[in-house]
């Protein structure tokens, strides 16, 4: 059984991979962040996330910021090292932090259709119809595990129950190619992780969401 999503915001980062130095965003919400959404309102190891469809109800338009980021990062050799020895392991931010400049989206809205799968992690009372029920309320009382977000946490994203799918923009509507998207990143070898891509196109604003088995996805 399906579920809608509405979701919408202020400004929305999904960045490019291949951008190494300054982050640029893709045109629409990839479905990596939409299963990271989705995930951040209802999770559960007894349930998988997938995503069919993004429709993009707002015309695409970017705008450019400059960000602090922090630039280093904890090593796990370090924590290795430390538990050993003792000792404490910190980022002193005031030290760490850069600037980057971002292109980015603003004024986002979309409707994420998505289903989910049973894993074998769910336990012997876990039922689709129970997790629906659990979905259903969770989205209609806003309740979240942590704050949805569109890309990065300093873009919060709203969301709501869809009832119906609202029009699809003037200027969306035809066929759009996207280019190449991140899909998502393939578990299969967890000593292995490899990112899988598909040819991204908008058709009268809905992007279908190829599965990660199909012949059009590409590593």
């Amino acid at each position: 059984m399906s579920t809608l999503v509405e979701v919408w915001g202020d400004y929305a980062c999904f960045s490019r991979p291949e951008m190494k130095v300054e982050r640029v965003s893709y045109d629409v919400m990839t479905p990596s962040a939409a299963r990271g959404l989705l995930e951040s309102i209802f999770w559960h190891p007894g349930l998988k996330w997938i995503i069919d469809r993004i429709y993009v109800r707002a015309p695409i338009r970017f705008t450019n910021v400059r960000r602090n980021e922090v630039k280093d990062t904890v090593k796990a050799s370090s924590i290795e090292k430390l538990m050993k020895n003792g000792g404490e392991s910190y980022i002193a931010t005031s030290e760490s932090i850069q600037q980057r400049a971002a292109m980015i989206l603003r004024d986002v809205h979309y409707v994420i259709e998505a289903h989910f799968e049973m894993t074998d992690k769910a336990a012997k009372s876990d039922n689709p119809g129970k997790f629906q029920e659990m979905m259903r309320r969770r989205l209609e009382k806003g309740q979240f595990y942590h704050q949805p977000c569109f890309g990065v946490r300093e873009f919060p994203a709203h969301f709501q129950p869809c009832g119906k799918i609202p029009d699809c923009p003037e200027e969306l509507k035809g066929c759009i190619d996207l280019g190449w998207m991140l899909l998502d990143l393939d578990y299969t070898d967890p000593t292995d992780i490899q990112p899988r891509f598909f040819r991204a196109v908008l058709e009268d604003g809905c992007l279908n969401v190829p599965s990660m088995t199909s012949e059009e996805v590409m590593g």
